[in-house]
């Protein structure tokens, strides 16, 4: 089922509110994706510079919500790159066509990454799999789907941080799997248990590490200290032009939401796992080593 489409709005902030508000299965990123081509459509502009700066405007709204800015991002810049692609034109109409015509294939490129993230990375869950994940991930959620519909039986423990592992829980009991809520405080117990790890993703950066909701990164230490895969599950347009070696190399956008910076004391919302505690990342373009993302971020960005 294709996404609702908006209803009429004055801003781009509002386009992008109203798209993730409407449609509950879609991810910030291609909101944001779908956010750019609403202001191409809809923008008044009369020259391919007047429309990019109109594009950074739209960007920039965005990133003022309460949303994952990292996924708004790497996004924005993979969307960008793309459509801008063309030769000089004759007129801006024609400029429009085209780069709508881009758009489209795109946005059908992404929609389609999520399924198959979820087919490759549904043959590492075999039946008995004991599975741990961080909250909820709209793609380990669909490759956890994906391996209940070949009839494969496995349990899930899902870390019980925030309304959205809620949801997690639920979707995955009307699923028919077997899920087990379990505090932060847990996960150095329940790792002895455990077959692997399944985690989602808001950003991959160029040294192959990940940024995700906070708490992502304690988790994979923990992993690595009693020798459990620690999967990643993405897609490719989350892939980041952004080197991150520690937690402080982490933007402030990224970290705190435009309503957190009034507050005096602010705990970040995400934390950024190096490369060498992430086993495999399972995307779009195929299962990568963490050595292999900054080879593909070159080939999204020729």
């Amino acid at each position: 089922m294709s996404p609702k489409k908006p209803k009429t709005c004055k801003s781009p902030e509002e386009v992008f509110h109203n798209y993730i508000c409407e449609n509950e299965d879609l991810s910030v990123g291609i909101a944001s994706i779908m956010t750019l081509m609403h202001t191409i459509k809809n923008a008044k502009y009369s020259t391919l510079q007047e429309l990019r700066e109109t594009l950074h405007e739209s960007i920039k709204q965005m990133k003022q919500t309460d949303h994952p800015v990292a996924a708004i991002t790497s996004g924005c810049e993979l969307f960008m790159r793309f459509i801008t692609l063309i030769e000089d034109s004759e007129s801006i109409e024609d400029c429009k066509k085209r780069m709508l015509a881009r758009a489209d294939i795109f946005l059908q490129n992404l929609n389609e990454s999520r399924g198959t993230v979820a087919r490759i990375a549904q043959k590492f869950i075999l039946d008995g799999s004991k599975i741990l994940t961080h909250s909820k991930s709209r793609v380990v959620l669909a490759a956890m789907k994906e391996a209940a519909a070949q009839n494969k039986k496995f349990q899930v423990f899902v870390t019980n941080t925030d309304k959205r592992a809620d949801t997690m829980e639920t979707e995955l009991r009307k699923a028919g799997i077997s899920v087990t809520m379990i505090s932060d405080a847990a996960i150095g117990y329940i790792m002895e248990y455990v077959d692997f790890i399944m985690v989602g993703a808001e950003s991959v950066v160029e040294s192959g590490g990940i940024v995700n909701k906070l708490g992502t990164y304690p988790m994979a230490i923990c992993a690595k200290e009693m020798n459990k895969p620690f999967y990643v599950l993405t897609e490719s347009f989350k892939f980041s032009r952004l080197y991150i070696l520690s937690q402080d190399d982490l933007p402030d956008e990224y970290k705190y939401s435009p309503s957190m910076k009034k507050d005096k004391v602010k705990l970040s919302m995400v934390d950024y796992t190096p490369p060498i505690y992430i086993t495999l990342l399972f995307t779009d373009l195929g299962i990568l080593t963490p050595s292999a993302v900054s080879d593909e971020l070159i080939k999204l960005y020729l």
